[in-house]
C-alpha cells in the first residue's frame, strides 16, 4: 500500500510540474507577442480546469480501487481490524468476570464448609 501511496504521490509532482511549465510557456508566448494576453488566460484557464476534472476522476477511480483491495486485505483496513480487538477485549472482559465470581463463589463455599466441619468436630 505504501508503494502505491509513492506512485500517487510521484504522480502528483510530476502533474504540478507539468502545470508550472505549461504555464512558464504560455507567459512566454505573450511575451513574445505570438499569443495576446486573453488567449493565454484563455489557454491556462482551460488546462486547469482540464487538469483538475481528471485529477477529481482520478481521485475517484483510486479510492474505489483502494477500498476494494482493503476489503479483499482485510489487514489494511485498520478501523475494520481495531473494532475486533475491541470486541475480543470485551468478550475477555467478560469471560475473567465470570472466572472471578466463579472463584469468588468457590472460595465462599470452601469457607462455609470448613466452618461447618470444624464445628461438627469441636462439638463432639
Amino acid at each position: 500500500m505504501e508503494m502505491v501511496k509513492n506512485m500517487v504521490y510521484a504522480g502528483v509532482g510530476l502533474a504540478t510540474m507539468t502545470t508550472e511549465k505549461v504555464k512558464e510557456t504560455i507567459d512566454e508566448l505573450v511575451e513574445k507577442g505570438r499569443i495576446s494576453d486573453t488567449e493565454g488566460k484563455k489557454i491556462v484557464d482551460d488546462f486547469f480546469s482540464s487538469t483538475e476534472k481528471r485529477r477529481e476522476e482520478f481521485e475517484t477511480k483510486f479510492k474505489s480501487v483502494s477500498d476494494k483491495v482493503a476489503e479483499k486485505f482485510e489487514f489494511l483496513n485498520k478501523e475494520k481490524e481495531i473494532q475486533a480487538l475491541n470486541d475480543k477485549i470485551q468478550s475477555l472482559e467478560i469471560e475473567l468476570a465470570k472466572a472471578k465470581a466463579n472463584a469468588k463463589k468457590a472460595t465462599t463455599t470452601a469457607r462455609a464448609t470448613t466452618k461447618t466441619t470444624r464445628t461438627k468436630t469441636t462439638t463432639k
